[in-house]
Formats: structure tokens, C-alpha cells, sequence
């Protein structure tokens, strides 16, 4: 089970979480012992090393929805905020309808400053669901309720269709001037809008979300993908890359690259052209 609260006595989260370690079957073995692990480095009051475990469930399992939400609450306890945005963001995408994750989404973009997103997790939660109340009190501090707050949103603007146009050349329209694409092994497609600074993700159903968006991408250009799934970004604007792991968290790989423009991985190394320098940088990837 998830840890609810991150303050509440060891001994009762001891008996949630061997709960929910019987409930989990389908789980990968391998994954559930890294979920073990993180729970006794909690115990232990070792907040990373709990977090690092949780995150190799993860990694084992990417459907592992309890190693989500205890990574996203440990880095919310640890002032890790956007970090911990990114994890919620992952559990929404793979079950909509955890409104618990849904709230702390709401309440990790309002501590970020991105109110408009807070407003659109909160329309997602239904007022008669259990955190409800929760959502209510929330909407009420931001100075809305959750009926105005579906009122200026008739859909979430991190969500739309993005079926293609036609069945002849699978067209896919309104994302804004398009730049790097790239795919991963589940079929899923990633694709940089260069003028609002997003990165799109499209599934193989063709539902398109806002995958990332984030005031340290300015003027995205080429994507790359390695073998783990983190997603580079030529950030040409900000002559800089960046990297995305598969969890949505953003870190500088390498700063000064003068108009960074296209990138191509094989192996470990990764190639950069560099419009302002008139050249390629070849920089190698950690294992």
C-alpha cells in the first residue's frame, strides 16, 4: 500500500505495507524486493536511499503503481518538488482515476506555481470521491471552486485527441511548431514544440498529452532516446541539453553548447550538432 503520510507511526505504516505486499502477485519479483528495500531504508529514517529504491522498482516494473506514489511522497517530504510532480504525473497517466495522486499533482503545480494546471487536476477529481473535500479546500485557497475551474476548461489542456487527419498520410495537427521526434520500444511517440517549449507524448491509442513542460526548456529543437528510456533535449534557446528521466525529472547534461540543434545516441555516446559553433559534440553517456 501507499505511504499515505509520510509522518504517520512506523508501525502503522508497517502493517500497510505488508498489506499491500500480499495484495501485489502480479508484481515482478524482482521489483517487489527493491519496494521491500525502500520501505525498511523509510523505517530507518534513510529518506534517499528509500527513494533510490523505489525508483529501481520502477525501473524493474514501470507499472508499479505503490513504488510511484512512496517515491513522489518521499521527495514531496523532501522538498524535492518538482521531482515529485513528475512521479504523480506518471501514476495519472497510467490509472487516471487515483484521484490521491490526481491531488498531490494539483497540490505539487500550485507549490511550483503552475495554478492553471493545479485548477485542471482538480477538475479531474469528483467532488463525491473520497478526497473530494480535500480538492474543494484546495480550489478554495487558490481563490476558485471546482465548478469554475471546469467551466474555463471544457477539456484538460494537458490532454487532447491527436488522431491523424487522414488514413492516407497520418497526419497529426495542433502541436505547436513541431521539431525533434522520437519514439521508444512501448510505441509511444515524443515530440518537441519549439514555440511553446513542450514536449508532446503520443500514445499508440493516438491520445496526445503535454508530456513535459517546464520553465527550464526554452526553444526545444532535437530529441534523443536512450536504451533506459530518458529522453535528451536540444535546448536551443538556452544552449544547453537536457535530460528527461523516465520518471519526467529534468537535470542540465551539458551546458554551454552554442544553438544546439540535432542529437543521435549509439551506444553509449551521444552526438550533437552545434549550429553556433559549426561543429559536433560527441559526450558519453553514464551506464
Amino acid at each position: 500500500m501507499k505511504l499515505n503520510n509520510l509522518l504517520k507511526s512506523l508501525i502503522v505504516l508497517s502493517i500497510l505495507i505488508s498489506t499491500s505486499t500480499c495484495a501485489m502477485a502480479s508484481i515482478a519479483t524482482d521489483a517487489k524486493l527493491q519496494y521491500n528495500k525502500g520501505v525498511d531504508y523509510y523505517k530507518l529514517g534513510q529518506f534517499e536511499e528509500s527513494a533510490s529504491c523505489f525508483q529501481k522498482a520502477i525501473e524493474l516494473d514501470p507499472n508499479y503503481i505503490d513504488a510511484y506514489y512512496n517515491l513522489g511522497s518521499i521527495l514531496e517530504y523532501l522538498k524535492q518538488d518538482e521531482a515529485a510532480l513528475a512521479v504523480f504525473k506518471q501514476i495519472i497517466l497510467r490509472k487516471p482515476d487515483d484521484y490521491e495522486s490526481v491531488y498531490k499533482a494539483a497540490v505539487l503545480s500550485k507549490k511550483v506555481g503552475e495554478y492553471e494546471k493545479a485548477k485542471m487536476y482538480l477538475t479531474l477529481i469528483p467532488t463525491d470521491s473520497l478526497i473530494g473535500s480535500r480538492a474543494k479546500q484546495l480550489a478554495d485557497s487558490m481563490g476558485t471552486d471546482i465548478q469554475t475551474a471546469k467551466a474555463e476548461q471544457t477539456q484538460p489542456k494537458s490532454y487532447q485527441e491527436a488522431n491523424p487527419q487522414n488514413n492516407s498520410d497520418g497526419m497529426y495537427s495542433d502541436i505547436t511548431s513541431p521539431t525533434g521526434i522520437v519514439t521508444d520500444p512501448n510505441g509511444n511517440l515524443y515530440v518537441a514544440g519549439f514555440s511553446d517549449n513542450t514536449i508532446y507524448k503520443i500514445g499508440p491509442d493516438n491520445k496526445k498529452i503535454v508530456y513535459i513542460k517546464s520553465e527550464k526548456i526554452d526553444g526545444p529543437i532535437g530529441l534523443a532516446i536512450d536504451s533506459k528510456g530518458n529522453i535528451y533535449i536540444a535546448n536551443y534557446n538556452k544552449n544547453n541539453i537536457l535530460k528527461v528521466d523516465k520518471n519526467g525529472a529534468i537535470t542540465e547534461l551539458i551546458e554551454n553548447v552554442p544553438n544546439p540543434y540535432c542529437m543521435y545516441i549509439t551506444g553509449d555516446l551521444l552526438f550533437i550538432s552545434s549550429q553556433g559553433s559549426n561543429s559536433i559534440i560527441r559526450f558519453k553517456l553514464n551506464k
